[in-house]
């Protein structure tokens, strides 16, 4: 039987396989530490869960508007203005399954077959799979870890050209946790400005920034806001990733054209989640700062650990909840062919599961999540420590003999 070629062409989520790879070795009984994990690890706060049976309770399940029922439109409107200045019309905002589901709409709204699309690497595993399914082609930009890994304009004038169609930005980073700062965001505003190319502005980590202000390219003028789509959620900012409720501020006609796709696909987000979701964006600052404080302590603490990790480099993170750190030398001084054998390494002989940098396109780094208990983060490290240090130990005496 035939299958789509967009099918074929398309790469299984990384961060997921790496993640059913500790599932299975916990099933097996082994007391694995997973560090692969992109979503916190505290429970969805009860307001919220009451709201939704509430909601339930009260009828409210039958379908809503495709774009979202209008109360929590006016909550995201809320949002918008307050945390940035900006406002937009009930009929610029558009409700979906999650960030993810999101995105994916956003892409087959606005690209054509043969459109560029550059994704700056490292990136989120997803991107470059969303543009390819829209018959795009996504071109990869490396940026340099020693400028944090965020993109510079000398380096997008590089890549642009008249294909270019659309460009991503993440900001807070996966994999990396960089956050860009004002100034940053504004020179890549004052280049984008004039020309015909969309930025589509992945702000899902924006409540998890420690120290580093998040700034929306949205915000820089008037044409940016008019060409940005930003997209967000509330799976990382308030712990409710199975309840999948993303969101997207654009052009109407953006958002008209995502909301005719999803009338011939998911037709809307569960109804009493987007009630539910209401609440969620009324806890205001205080919930969430609670939660910033509790993944800046685990960040400072961690990194503190992977610093002791013989030959191994770290960019410390600005947002999100993830180490980026390089792994390059010290694999190559434990006598692996790659990070990656070391990454299965790791995993099978320590029980340790981390994800990779190949698939973020940065086969020298790891990602760790420390949305895991700082406990839990700290055994991870102590393991991969006494890993490294036998592997060495066995190299020099290898090398003695």
């Amino acid at each position: 039987m035939q299958f789509s070629d967009r099918v074929k062409n398309i790469t299984p989520s990384q961060t997921m396989a790496s993640s059913a790879k500790a599932a299975a070795l916990i099933l097996e009984g082994h007391d694995v530490v997973n560090l692969t994990v992109g979503e916190p690890d505290f429970n969805t706060p009860p307001e919220v869960v009451e709201s939704i049976h509430q909601a339930m309770l009260d009828g409210k399940n039958r379908y809503s508007a495709g774009s979202g029922v209008k109360e929590l439109k006016e909550s995201v409107q809320a949002k918008m203005k307050n945390d940035h200045g900006l406002d937009y019309d009930l009929n610029e905002i558009f409700i979906g399954v999650g960030a993810k589901h999101v995105l994916y709409n956003a892409f087959q709204s606005i690209i054509n077959e043969g459109d560029e699309v550059i994704i700056p690497a490292p990136y989120w595993v997803s991107y470059p799979e969303h543009v390819k399914l829209a018959q795009g082609t996504p071109v990869l930009l490396h940026t340099q870890e020693s400028n944090a890994f965020k993109v510079t304009v000398e380096e997008l004038e590089r890549v642009v050209t008249d294909k270019t169609r659309a460009i991503i930005l993440n900001s807070p980073s996966n994999p990396t946790g960089s956050v860009y700062s004002k100034e940053e965001i504004d020179a890549l505003a004052s280049y984008l400005e004039d020309k015909d190319i969309w930025v589509v502005s992945d702000e899902i980590y924006e409540k998890l920034t420690y120290g580093q202000t998040h700034h929306s390219i949205a915000e820089s003028s008037p044409a940016m806001k008019d060409k940005t789509i930003v997209i967000n959620g509330l799976s990382k900012s308030h712990a409710m990733t199975g309840l999948r409720i993303g969101y997207a501020c654009a052009s109407v006609e953006v958002i008209k054209h995502m909301t005719d796709i999803v009338s011939h696909s998911t037709s809307n987000v569960p109804t009493p989640i987007q009630y539910g979701s209401v609440t969620a964006l009324e806890l205001g600052e205080g919930y969430l700062e609670k939660n910033r404080e509790t993944f800046n302590q685990r960040r400072e603490s961690g990194f503190k650990l992977i610093q002791e990790i013989p030959y191994v480099e770290c960019v410390k993170p600005e947002g999100a909840f993830y180490f980026f750190p390089n792994f390059k030398e010290c694999a190559t001084r434990c006598g692996f062919d790659s990070v990656d054998a070391m990454c299965d390494a790791i995993l099978e002989e320590v029980h340790v599961a981390v994800v990779a940098g190949s698939s973020f396109s940065a086969p020298d780094n790891i990602r760790m999540s420390y949305a895991t208990s700082e406990e839990k983060f700290t055994e991870g490290m102590k393991r991969i420590k006494s890993f490294v240090e036998t592997k060495l130990e066995g190299v020099s005496h290898e090398n003695d003999n």
